[in-house]
């Protein structure tokens, strides 16, 4: 999951682990180091944004924080590069990580309309 969609609960009124379920079944929720940090410093802004990344931050206690692929990269490429060769999805409402994803042909889950989650594949 990338800071997008553990923001996603707050900007859209979504249950996102129980959204992801549904799709999914069981899952394993994983969230980069870059991530938290990311989420970390967009959760000191004042507005929506704080308030939807402060929560995001809570939601990364019911994750696995994974071994980052290379903290010298930015954290948008951190998650394509640790999705890459794998049988993995990633969730994401970022559209350049999204395109980036499909482009190589990862399975990503992103919103549909503002109401619920989708699995995109290429």
């Amino acid at each position: 999951m990338d800071a997008n969609a553990l923001m996603m609960p707050a900007q859209f009124k979504i249950d996102l682990f129980s959204e992801i379920g549904k799709l999914l079944g069981s899952f394993e929720p994983v969230v980069l180091p870059g991530v938290v940090q990311e989420l970390a410093g967009l959760s000191r802004a004042k507005g929506n944004d704080g308030a939807a990344a402060r929560l995001g931050l809570a939601l990364v206690g019911q994750c696995t924080v994974a071994e980052s692929p290379g903290s010298s990269i930015p954290v948008d490429d951190q998650v394509i590069a640790w999705a890459s060769g794998k049988d993995r999805l990633v969730a994401t409402n970022d559209r350049r990580v999204r395109d980036a994803l499909l482009a190589k042909g990862i399975g990503v889950i992103s919103m549909r309309k503002q109401k619920k989650l989708e699995i995109l594949r290429r």
